[in-house]
This record gives structure tokens, C-alpha cells and sequence, in this order.
């Protein structure tokens, strides 16, 4: 849609461009011409590196119904790794990584995997522990998600494009409550001190001097600072207990 618009502008201006009369403006359109027709050809560049890529990632991907992992006798399949998968790849480009590189490619395999098999111990840990998703829970998620989306169409076209259906996905979703109960239950975090928020911001504080940026006052930061400690600390924690939950489990990766 994109491209067809800007074909389509680009025509319109060199007409207008050319009805003005004259060498000087008939010269002009000329230019104009050959300049949108250049940013066309570079689009097009883009596009077909975009297309290349994006084969690339997607032959990474396995057979959806083959079994990646057996973690205490729940199976884990290639529709689940696929998506995790494909999660990892977008954080890879957006750090400015080739997740097609052979070094990213087994790396982006191995973290997803471990994603996956921590995802799934904890969420088994979860269900032992009886929390449970309500249907009023799962409905409410359901609509901010489809919140994103212009109309219903857009919504389902988008999700058929990941691969699954609405029983799906409302299962994952339920699945997201529970581990969210779990970890704020079980794992909670506590209360991030005045020290720790100060410490941070004097490391920050002193990257940004030695890059020649302007440091923001504390006060502008500090809820900012404050989130991105309690994210760290709940990582630390989670990844703590999923080692802790790998040593009583049996665990078969089989790719």
C-alpha cells in the first residue's frame, strides 16, 4: 500500500509540475522526476533486502507439530518455538545483531529453547500451586489486545498470520495470568531502596558525562530508574528459580 501511494504522488506532482509551463519549470519536473524515481528504486532495494532477510529467518523455523523438548513429560512443540523464535530474532536486529549470522543463528536457537523449557516449569510450578486464570481475566486481556487493532478484520488477519486460532491463543493468554500471579506471589521483588535508585543514577550520570550528553536531574528519572531495577531483580529472580526448579525436573531437548 505504501509503495502504490508514493507511485501515485509521485505522478501527480510531475503532472502538476509540468502544467506550470515554461523550460525553467518543465527542467524542474525533470529533476523532480528523476530524483522520486531514484527514492523509488532505493525503496524497492530495501524491500527486496527486507523479503531476503526475512527468508532467512524464517528458514531457521521448524516443522510446527515436531517435538523440541519433553519437560516432565509435557511436550513442547515447533508452533511454540517458532513464535519464541521469532521474538528473539526481532531483539537481535533491534540491537543491531544479524540473527542470520551462523554465531546468532545457534545462539538465538539456545535462548529460545531455554526460554521455552523456563517458561514451562514455571508455568507447571504455577499450576501446582492452583492459580488459576478467570474467564473475566482472559476477556479483559483479550479486548486491550484487540484495542490495538483498527477493526475486527485487522485483528483476525493478524492472528492468522501467527499460525493460531482463538482457542490458542485465549490458552496462552490464561497461561500469561497465571505466571503473572505466580511470580508476583512467590517471587515478589520487595521494596527498591533510596541507595540502589542513587547508585544507578550515578553510574548513569557518569556515561552520560563521558559521552558529552546532558544528565537529567534524579527527581525528572527516578521512576524510570526505579522500574528498570525491580525488571532487573525479577529477572534475577526468575532466572534463580527456574535453575532451582531444572534440578528436580527431567528435561529431553531433542533438537
Amino acid at each position: 500500500m505504501k509503495k502504490m501511494m508514493f507511485t501515485l504522488i509521485t505522478g501527480l506532482l510531475a503532472v502538476v509540475l509540468v502544467a506550470c509551463g515554461g523550460n525553467e519549470e518543465n527542467t524542474e519536473a525533470t529533476n523532480d522526476d528523476k530524483a522520486k524515481t531514484a527514492e523509488t528504486d532505493q525503496q524497492k532495494e530495501q524491500e527486496k533486502q527486507m523479503a531476503e532477510m526475512q527468508k532467512k529467518l524464517e528458514a531457521q523455523q521448524i516443522d510446527e507439530n515436531k517435538t523440541v523438548a519433553i519437560v516432565n513429560d509435557e511436550e513442547i512443540l515447533g508452533s511454540d518455538y517458532n513464535t519464541a523464535l521469532a521474538s528473539i530474532q526481532g531483539q537481535m536486529q533491534l540491537m543491531g545483531q544479524d540473527p542470520t549470522s551462523k554465531e546468532a543463528t545457534e545462539q538465538a536457537k539456545n535462548q529460545t529453547i531455554d526460554s521455552l523449557v523456563g517458561q514451562t516449569l514455571l508455568l507447571q510450578e504455577a499450576n501446582k500451586k492452583s492459580y488459576k486464570a478467570s474467564e473475566a481475566d482472559v476477556t479483559k486481556q483479550l479486548d486491550e489486545l484487540k484495542k490495538q487493532f483498527k477493526t475486527e478484520k485487522e485483528f483476525d488477519t493478524a492472528l492468522k498470520q501467527t499460525g493460531i486460532d482463538m482457542k490458542t491463543l485465549e490458552t496462552k493468554i490464561a497461561d500469561n495470568i497465571k505466571l503473572q500471579q505466580y511470580v508476583e506471589k512467590e517471587l515478589p521483588v520487595g521494596k527498591i531502596t533510596d541507595e540502589e535508585i542513587q547508585q544507578m543514577y550515578d553510574q548513569y550520570a557518569e556515561q552520560g558525562k563521558s559521552t558529552g550528553q546532558e544528565v537529567p536531574k534524579l527527581e525528572d528519572i527516578k521512576p524510570q530508574i526505579e522500574q528498570s531495577l525491580q525488571q532487573q531483580k525479577q529477572q534475577q529472580k526468575l532466572a534463580q528459580q527456574v535453575e532451582e526448579l531444572k534440578k528436580n525436573a527431567t528435561i529431553d531437548i531433542k533438537i
